[in-house]
């Protein structure tokens, strides 16, 4: 998509102007091409032969140099075009249905897909390792779906031990 001349906006009409045998093409955005066709069409202007076109092949590439849009949530309607200007979703199944856009725009803000936030200092060992069983269970199964059996094998390991300490420091029943 080409830009327009005068600016950085992208050219949305596209002028070829013929003078004196030579061919001139011009680019323009909408708000130049406004000022441009009034200053042309002044009584004093030249005599120019100018053919006006919205290049449509343009607007095809823009098309296709824009990601697809994904169809919308099933459940509640919403695309995730109109997510990005409300932003909110529309339901709890749009978190799934919309993963991949969700995790580039997270990741394009934070620069991580995980929250790793503080954890309170006072914090008893045991939701400590509650928490670390749950990060381990889901690198466990991170690992199996990525056929990475031997880091599966790690993690099997260490969530046996961890389970296992939590057995150990829980009051018997």
């Amino acid at each position: 998509m080409k830009k327009c001349e005068h600016c950085s906006k992208p050219a949305v009409l596209h002028i070829t102007e013929l003078q004196d045998g030579s061919v001139e093409a011009h680019h323009l955005c909408e708000s130049c091409a406004k000022e441009y066709l009034t200053q042309n069409s002044e009584p004093e202007s030249v005599e120019v032969e100018s053919s006006l076109s919205i290049d449509e092949s343009d607007d095809s590439e823009t098309s296709e140099a824009a990601p697809q849009e994904q169809p919308p949530c099933p459940n509640c309607g919403i695309t995730f075009k109109e997510f990005r200007s409300l932003g909110r979703l529309g339901c709890a199944h749009d978190y799934s249905h919309f993963r991949e856009e969700l995790t580039r725009l997270i990741e394009n803000i934070h620069s991580e897909v995980q929250h790793v936030g503080k954890v309170p200092k006072r914090q008893p060992d045991a939701s400590r390792q509650q928490f670390d069983l749950i990060r381990l269970k889901l690198q466990l199964k991170e690992a199996i779906d990525e056929e990475n059996y031997e880091k599966a094998a790690g993690l099997r390991d260490q969530i046996r031990q961890v389970e296992l300490e939590l057995r150990s420091s829980s009051p018997a029943t």
